[in-house]
């Protein structure tokens, strides 16, 4: 299959590339730096786009069967200014708005957009189990969610395929937010985020990408479908986990006025609870290769 994805550099794109090509799939990078664009070292091609701009080289995706879109600043990669909201908010609209745009107008559409979406679209939940089914919420995230996936509607009125994973905490030590947890806990240095009674829907990166491929094959597969792992648990059981795999004491906490202070308005989606499950991927049969918090930690020490 010819497969184009953007995002590609991020941890959860460059995963995906790499069991693509494994695979001998073909693989275009959507790319933004012209150096990049056209045929690359690994074996990609690069095409060149413009997100903010609303352009990309329609001509390099032509013939392609399968995009996937995952391409958008890092929610927690800085703090959340109104500068900083409105990139998180136009990376991801702006993005989408561009790819559904154009593959609407090819003479050979991809069978399939998968555009990502996360499991923020359901604003903070508490303990309360969701799933796909469940009303979107109403604070900044959950707004964002919501106009991501709205953006991708010319694709879908094309008769292209489109899915929404609604992916939650990423777990790899190659990156993400567990990137940066991970070297505190090896110091002995880890321990809960407020509460800690918080619901975190957390998913190996192996899983991920194993579900995003999945997407890509399952023909009957389409609007949101929660990428999370089949057992939600607390911030207090994944810091447990993550204590028991290393060896290291988890006592310290860092309280919810802390928080606070250092992330500001990001704090409340850190000690926020997203208990959401992913029904429609299990009712589909896909099996987790890392279904429990133990496994799914361990997975994460070994990427």
């Amino acid at each position: 299959m010819r497969i184009a994805v953007t995002g590609s550099t991020g941890l959860i794109g460059s995963a995906l590339v790499r069991s693509l090509l494994a695979d001998g799939h073909e693989v275009v990078r959507l790319v933004r730096r012209r150096s990049r664009v056209g045929p690359q070292s690994d074996g990609t091609v690069g095409v060149g786009w413009n997100p903010y701009l609303l352009q990309v080289d329609a001509a390099g995706l032509e013939g392609a069967d399968a995009v996937v879109h995952l391409a958008g600043a890092g929610v927690g990669d800085r703090r959340w200014t109104q500068a900083y909201k409105r990139e998180i908010r136009d990376s991801r609209v702006l993005g989408t708005e561009t790819v559904a745009g154009a593959l609407a107008k090819l003479k050979r559409p991809p069978a399939v957009l998968v555009s990502a979406s996360a499991v923020g679209y359901y604003g903070q939940t508490g303990s309360l189990e969701i799933d796909e089914d469940s009303p979107a919420g109403d604070d900044f995230l959950a707004r964002v969610c919501v106009e991501w996936e709205a953006a991708a509607r010319p694709a879908a009125d094309a008769g292209i395929r489109v899915v929404h994973p609604r992916t939650g905490l990423v777990l790899s030590a190659a990156g993400g937010a567990a990137g940066r947890m991970l070297p505190l806990f090896r110091l002995g240095l880890g321990g809960r985020l407020g509460s800690g009674g918080q619901y975190w829907s957390i998913i190996a990166l192996a899983d991920e990408v194993a579900a995003l491929r999945f997407l890509i094959d399952r023909r009957e597969m389409s609007g949101p479908v929660n990428l999370t792992g089949p057992v939600p648990v607390t911030n207090a059981e994944l810091t447990e986990a993550l204590g028991r795999a290393l060896g290291r004491p988890t006592a310290l906490a860092v309280p919810s006025f802390a928080l606070k202070a250092a992330l500001g308005e990001m704090a409340v989606e850190v000690a926020g609870s997203h208990r959401v499950v992913p029904s429609r991927l299990l009712a589909a049969g896909f099996r987790f290769r890392y279904p429990d918090v133990d496994a799914a930690v361990q997975a994460a020490l070994e990427d």
